[in-house]
């Protein structure tokens, strides 16, 4: 036997909410009031996130298109020379010149930030020499987070022992274990939780996204998102279609409730939206399993690799379906978005998703563009995009945070200023 009622209760911010009990009678003597999930869900889900704090930190040295060709270039010099015969022979394909104006017209990037310049343009070498360090120093991707992170703390107006989760949501770590998000909490001297996420390119939304469903449930009170985007060890820079893509950045978010949120400028997230769908089309094949597979742990295909032509024409459709269908779930056309802080991958891509969803191309006022400073800093675009790029907008305005890339995959979040 059953009975249906309408009982309140109250949800965590001490708001009584309606919701529907059904009461279970077991016997004459045993009640079981169960409140339905859906209801139940919608109690806790009535408290508004909000994105109250952005950091975004980058290293000290840059390379610009210039540097980068000039390396490259002889580097081709003297592969070319070294294998003139098998070239001639046609058993070698003998390799491609670049230039600083083909890189800017193929992606808008004019130049990259980098952790360690040193050893990336030495022909050589051809890739950044960093020092390793001991177990018990701080790791190199745990000091940018670090970094990131205090920025964001000191825009949301509050301290470390605020926080009490963080996640650490980038492209790769590096290592497996332990998380790069406890070493962090560490030094920050936070008490709570951490872990670390791998979504390639989306990884910052999608940490954004576990954020606003730990607050929404009540588990944590104030989380800090952190992108370590320490891309240059994996970039192939004998390789002329994606030795220019990458730089190296820290982006980080504070994510709580709206009635703790004391930053000056304040964001409710009205909601969040995912979609992933496999593609081999972007990949990085490095991994631990290469020590049993008996390969080069290092080869071409261990970094990154991707077949840019047909990403550009699956993914643009792709993230402009899902960034118009986040808004209908709102009601808000694309004509009502403010500001569109969307991946920075290549501006031509930016260009395109706009045109699809404005039917126009939109102002740089619009949709912000930082590849020509930052080049593409895998999960972290967007959030800088949107770390420069917030401070005019006024209450009320709406805006898209998006990212899209490897997996494929897509995160967005739609956000207001309070």
């Amino acid at each position: 036997m059953m009975h249906k009622q309408i009982s309140w209760l109250k949800s965590a911010n001490s708001a009584l909410v309606p919701v529907r009990v059904i009461t279970f009678y077991l016997n004459e003597k045993c009640r079981l009031p169960v409140v339905l999930p859906n209801l139940y869900k919608r109690m806790h889900m009535s408290q508004q996130v909000v994105i109250s704090g952005v950091g975004v930190w980058h290293p000290k040295e840059s390379i610009t298109n210039e540097e980068l060709v000039e390396s490259y270039n002889a580097y081709v010099d003297a592969f070319n020379h070294k294998h003139a015969d098998e070239i001639a022979a046609g058993d070698v394909t003998a390799m491609p010149y670049s230039s600083a104006e083909f890189i800017e017209k193929a992606s808008g990037i004019k130049r990259r930030y980098i952790y360690q310049k040193d050893g990336a343009l030495d022909i050589n070498r051809m890739k950044p020499k960093i020092a390793p360090r001991a177990d018990e120093e701080l790791s190199h991707q745990a000091e940018i987070a670090v970094e990131a992170a205090k920025l964001a703390l000191d825009a949301a107006n509050v301290s470390a022992q605020d926080v009490d989760a963080v996640i650490v949501s980038c492209a790769y770590t590096q290592r497996a274990y332990p998380a790069i998000a406890i070493e962090v909490q560490e030094a920050l001297g936070i008490e709570g939780f951490g872990f670390d996420m791998l979504v390639a390119c989306s990884a910052a939304t999608f940490g954004m996204h576990r954020a606003y469903e730990m607050l929404c449930a009540g588990n944590a009170k104030r989380v800090l998102v952190i992108n370590p985007e320490l891309v240059s060890p994996q970039i192939n820079y004998t390789d002329r279609d994606s030795h220019f893509i990458f730089g190296d950045v820290a982006t980080a978010t504070v994510l709580e409730l709206a009635d703790t949120a004391k930053g000056e400028h304040v964001y409710d997230v009205l909601s969040t939206k995912a979609l992933t769908k496999f593609s081999s089309n972007i990949r990085s094949n490095f991994g631990y399993m290469t020590r049993a597979e008996d390969v080069d742990p290092y080869g071409p295909d261990k970094l990154f690799h991707q077949a840019g032509r047909k990403v550009f024409k699956e993914v643009c459709p792709l993230a402009a379906e899902h960034i118009e269908t986040h808004l209908a779930s709102h009601d808000i056309a694309p004509e009502g978005v403010r500001r569109w802080w969307l991946h920075q991958a290549n501006i031509n891509m930016n260009t395109l998703i706009c045109k699809r969803l404005l039917g126009r191309e939109a102002s740089q006022e619009e949709a912000p563009i930082v590849l020509d400073e930052y080049a593409n800093t895998a999960s972290a675009g967007s959030v800088i995009a949107f770390g420069l790029n917030h401070k005019d907008l006024v209450s009320g305005d709406v805006g898209v945070l998006c990212s899209f890339g490897a997996g494929y995959s897509i995160g967005s979040l739609v956000i207001k200023k309070r």
